[in-house]
């Protein structure tokens, strides 16, 4: 007889408590399930239930075997559930967790796509600043720019960026262009101010040293677009992805800063929970964005 389907019955007279209701619950007679717990003790030469006239009950060895045998019938039924749930088709509501300048400039624009593609889908997207827990937060993705702090979590890469120091032609012309690092402690800079951090710019210096320069700075600003405006207009030195100021820099409105330091280069990535199996909508997601940033950055943005 087949080994899962013995297993199965004696699970459910143990779950039932008895020999009929189990039948009922497996849709088969109640011969054929005391065939198959029969057989079952047999194969085991154990006896996995006590059997009196009121009541069925399992041994001290069937119930640790009950425990086993429902562990392997769930697993058995996952994995059914995982092969029906990968041939269908994505649906569902999906959470989103975006940085706000990178979700209105880049991540909305594509949104549109996505959902002519996948009409079952509906899509709820967070735009905020702040790191969020995606699971204990309920979203089934994120995406996230730069190191990745959270090791457990699956992450694909879409694209990259390039951090620089920029400011206007007008600012460079009056104030000049800092030759080095230090120098920055003389310039207005324009800072983010919702960074953990304070206002802290990390930078590597032409000899490949690590800095970090604080300063008070002349303007905090929690959205990098009005950074980004507040340089254009000859306010200060803001240091922003490309994504936001590749546009500005091509068309002159801004400079780069300090055209001696290296670039830093971060990447732009999907991330989303652990574990063997992702949801169709999450998958489907993550290779619509693969492929919308395919021919995105660094700088061509």
């Amino acid at each position: 007889m087949d080994r899962l389907t013995e297993m199965e019955a004696f699970a459910n007279v143990v779950d039932q408590g008895g020999f009929t209701d189990a039948a009922k619950k497996m849709g088969i007679s109640k011969s054929a399930v005391s065939k198959h717990v029969s057989s079952l003790e047999a194969r085991l030469g154990a006896r996995l239930l006590n059997r009196t006239t009121r009541r069925v009950s399992p041994t001290e060895i069937g119930l640790a075997y009950y425990d086993r045998a429902r562990r392997v019938l769930n697993d058995a039924g996952e994995a059914d559930a995982l092969v029906t749930s990968m041939q269908s088709a994505p649906s569902g509501l999906l959470r989103i967790s975006v940085a706000t300048d990178f979700g209105v400039n880049h991540l909305s624009p594509v949104l549109s796509g996505f959902l002519a593609a996948y009409p079952d889908i509906t899509v709820n997207m967070v735009l905020n600043n702040r790191y969020v827990e995606l699971i204990s937060e309920g979203f089934d993705v994120a995406v996230r720019i730069g190191e990745l702090e959270d090791s457990t979590l699956r992450a694909r890469k879409l694209t990259e960026t390039v951090k620089r120091m920029v400011a206007a032609p007008s600012y460079i012309e009056k104030f000049g262009r800092p030759a080095k690092i230090d120098d920055l402690n003389e310039h207005k800079l324009l800072h983010y101010s919702s960074q953990s951090s304070g206002n802290v710019w990390k930078l590597t210096a032409p000899s490949g040293e690590k800095r970090q320069v604080r300063t008070a700075g002349w303007l905090s600003v929690n959205d990098g677009q009005s950074l980004l405006n507040a340089a254009i207009s000859g306010l200060g030195i803001a240091y922003l992805p490309s994504y936001l100021y590749a546009d500005a820099l091509k068309s002159g409105q801004v400079v780069d800063a300090m055209p001696s330091l290296p670039d830093e280069v971060q990447g732009v990535y999907a991330v989303y929970p652990p574990g063997r199996f992702t949801q169709p909508k999450v998958r489907a997601f993550i290779d619509f964005l693969v492929e919308s940033f395919a021919e995105k950055g660094p700088m061509d943005w």
